[in-house]
């Protein structure tokens, strides 16, 4: 008797086809402007069970252990790229969108689904709750790969809330997954309440404890391993991941947030050992893209077409909602008082991107039994593709109209049109430059045009910030830490 090795060999044919296959239509159709992620979804559709493929996938319990395990690899790697100095800029406001503004998009969302799907109120916000949160794999990967170079403070606003608004979300979707199964007397309520709160409080405090605390000793580790001039970069990557794995298993097991754990994890590891990191980046792009690949394959795999189409229409309505009115809200209720400018926040609302987070959430509500499970997961994969399509596609063309890109200081002619054709020292006071241009003197005439320009902004400035001076536009040329350096002038 002839042993078989077809349980091998058939499984792994498929799997690497769609692989190859997903990857070399992707190359392709990045050059129209589509995302690697998108690609790979509809490759999984087309190999599904109402596709050419004719595969039948329906283990939503492997597609949901994929997929926490890919946003963990995901969220490590985003945070190894994510530099300290980011934070100046960016901590605030992302904080306020990924707690305050994922509450506000899951109750205008749901308030859309309550109408849109004839959903009670608890089912309803539970769509709002999976749909609510950005998606760390889709705003990493697409604004690595948009060609532009965005201003510092949308750039780091973006992707800080994409790696801290997860806890948000799953703590959301397990509260109203919990509301939608109970079944209690009058005192529930409260009780309920104060669960709530309580397991709000495990996720964050457990999740920040030990991202931070297994950063460090992880960073003090690969600094007694040294530099890794030696070639050693892959191995230094496939400790940093199982490490990495480990915080995020044993934090999600104590009850805590995995998803905060990893990504403040990969931001400490990142910043104090940023020498022996640098020669592991490279291999842990590989393992963040083979975990997207992996992730949205499995994904469209567990669609069918055929049942997706009975909620499309509603599902469409939820979509143009949470991108059109949900998140343009939240994001200027979060945004404005920290003096964001007008296009800032509008770049920000349209690139709060969907992805793999909303499909890996939508499974929670099927594996917990709740009634009309499918729905929640055929409005997830609609909404996410939706956004693939019209936000992903149109990050460098928005950026370009709104105004929130910064040219490279070599690029003379580009650098001119942005900053004008005249450049000063931030040291110059402001009587000198007022003479000199014949401008109208401030009141606050004995500052540095840099504390000047510093002050009229009322908030961090970053590279590319502008304030007008009379008939000229004064914006930061060049900066160091909260010191501005050098500014251009225009003369409007």
């Amino acid at each position: 008797m002839v042993l078989s090795l077809d349980f091998l060999s058939l499984p792994l044919l498929a799997a690497a086809a769609l692989v190859f296959i997903s990857v070399l239509a992707g190359v392709f159709s990045a050059r129209i402007g589509f995302s690697f992620l998108l690609i790979f979804l509809v490759v999984g559709i087309l190999a599904g069970v109402d596709g050419p493929g004719g595969l039948a996938f329906d283990d939503f319990r492997l597609s949901f252990w994929v997929g926490n395990v890919a946003l963990a690899v995901i969220l490590l790697d985003g945070g190894l790229r994510t530099q300290m100095g980011t934070f100046r800029t960016g901590l605030r406001p992302a904080l306020l969108l990924a707690t305050l503004g994922v509450v506000l998009c899951t109750a205008i969302t749901g308030a859309a689904a309550y109408w849109l799907l004839d959903l009670p109120w608890p089912l309803a916000l539970l769509v709002g709750a999976i749909v609510g949160s950005t998606d760390a794999a889709a705003v990493f990967s697409l604004l690595k790969s948009s060609g532009v170079q965005l201003n510092e403070r949308v750039a780091a606003t973006l992707e800080i809330e994409s790696g801290m608004n997860d806890p948000m979300a799953v703590y959301l979707t397990l509260t109203f997954i919990a509301m939608a199964l109970a079944v209690g007397g009058p005192g529930s309520a409260s009780l309920a309440l104060s669960e709530v709160l309580l397991s709000l409080l495990q996720q964050l405090g457990w999740g920040s404890v030990l991202g931070l605390g297994c950063g460090w000793a992880l960073a003090e580790l690969l600094k007694r391993l040294g530099r890794g001039e030696d070639g050693g970069g892959g191995i230094r990557a496939l400790l940093i991941v199982s490490g990495g794995l480990s915080v995020f298993a044993f934090t999600t097991w104590l009850g805590g947030s995995g998803f905060l754990a990893v990504y403040l994890m990969g931001v400490v590891v990142g910043n104090r050992a940023r020498r022996q990191v640098r020669a592991s980046l490279s291999a842990m792009d590989g393992y963040a893209w083979l975990s997207q690949a992996g992730m949205f394959l499995l994904l469209g795999l567990l669609v069918t077409p055929s049942e997706l189409l009975r909620t499309l229409w509603p599902a469409l309505g939820v979509s143009l909602v949470l991108m059109l009115v949900a998140r343009p809200i939240s994001v200027w209720l979060c945004l404005k008082p920290l003096h964001f400018s007008g296009g800032e926040i509008t770049f920000i609302s349209w690139v709060g991107l969907r992805g793999a987070v909303p499909i890996v959430l939508a499974v929670f509500p099927v594996m917990a039994g709740v009634e009309g499970g499918s729905i929640y997961f055929n409005v997830a994969f609609t909404v996410v593709l939706t956004s693939l399509v019209l936000q992903g596609s149109t990050i460098a063309w928005s950026a370009r109209r709104l105004n929130v890109v910064v040219p490279d200081l070599d690029d003379t002619e580009h650098a001119r049109l942005v900053f004008g054709d005249f450049v000063l020292v931030a040291t110059t006071s402001m009587g000198e430059l007022c003479a000199f241009y014949g401008l109208d003197l401030p009141c606050d005439a004995d500052k540095t045009v840099g504390q000047w320009l510093a002050d009229s902004l009322h908030r961090p400035p970053v590279h590319g910030d502008t304030a007008h001076l009379g008939q000229a536009e004064i914006s930061v040329r060049t900066i160091q830490g909260n010191r501005i350096t050098q500014v251009g002038i225009r003369i409007t």
